[in-house]
């Protein structure tokens, strides 16, 4: 039994054995390489290794097709958006083109489905009009209850692209969190050790964010945050621990039960920039009326 695979624009370079596991079988790395010594799976007839970038109008061929395993049943539905939902994606987009869109996403609402929280970003962009005959890629996350600048890739080909500018530090973000109490300093760099957990697993790295204070009072600061790495609730956790953690954290600060006022999460990526081709992108999202009432709340200003 043979069946034959031609390569569309989506998964150019993409590496042949994570092609295969995503299109054909979730099988072991073991099986995909013993299958390529056996002549069983091939490109434009030829062999290769499991770790050859596949091209456009590449044939993958597939040889003896029945020994393959099952793939396994997803495990999480997608999320079904309302028409509200679908509706209200209009309101949230600040750039949209034929390669990537740039959301400003509202606050609780998670970046993709999970365990805990079905109602997703992505799942509703799949149905509406901007994202029509494309699918929407994650590049990045922010957390569900943080608001702001959110880049979501049309197709394979920025979704690797974006990765990458990430992963070398080429895309900047600034933030805008209130804060408890009075930054002695305008300006500087925090840098601490942060921790997260992998099952039981406690997991420790270095976390790097430089700060400017945009207004503050003796009671609460306005900061715009650059973070320099990206590990998870860097912000949050950084903050906490130089003493001014972030309104409305219910994870990393005890909260009070009266204190209603603050139960939303101060923390807004307002801009992002990068550059692509030599074309400077430059986008800022503007923050929410719940964010905009507690700046004036705290008697703060952006400006």
């Amino acid at each position: 039994m043979k069946k034959d695979f031609l390569i569309k624009d989506d998964f150019i370079n993409s590496r042949l054995d994570r092609w295969f596991r995503k299109n054909v079988c979730d099988v072991p790395q073991s099986l995909i390489e013993k299958s390529i010594r056996k002549g069983r799976i091939k490109i434009n007839n030829k062999k290769e290794k499991s770790s050859y970038k596949i091209q456009k109008n590449d044939q993958i061929s597939i040889y003896k097709f029945n020994f393959f395993k099952k793939p396994q049943k997803q495990i999480l539905k997608n999320y079904i958006p309302s028409k509200k939902d679908i509706l209200s994606t209009t309101n949230y987009i600040i750039e949209d083109n034929e390669n990537f869109s740039i959301i400003n996403k509202p606050q609780g609402i998670a970046v993709q489905s999970g365990t805990k929280s079905r109602k997703n970003i992505l799942d509703i962009l799949k149905s509406s009009k901007e994202f029509k005959d494309h699918k929407p890629f994650c590049v990045h996350r922010i957390d569900k209850d943080t608001s702001g600048a959110l880049i979501v890739a049309k197709n394979r080909k920025y979704a690797q692209l974006f990765t990458s500018l990430f992963r070398i530090r080429k895309i900047h973000k600034t933030y805008l969190a209130i804060v408890l109490g009075h930054f002695e300093k305008s300006k500087g760099t925090l840098k601490d050790t942060v921790f997260h957990y992998e099952g039981k697993k406690k997991i420790a790295s270095n976390a790097i964010t430089h700060f400017n204070v945009i207004d503050s009072n003796n009671s609460y600061t306005l900061l715009g945050l650059n973070p320099e790495t990206g590990r998870k609730h860097q912000l949050r956790q950084q903050l906490l621990m130089h003493g001014h953690p972030i309104l409305g954290d219910k994870k990393y600060r005890l909260k009070e039960a009266k204190d209603k006022k603050n139960s939303n999460l101060m923390l807004h990526s307002y801009k992002i920039h990068f550059l692509i081709s030599d074309v400077k992108y430059n986008f800022t999202a503007k923050p929410n009326s719940l964010f905009l009432n507690m700046l004036k709340e705290k008697y703060l200003k952006i400006y």
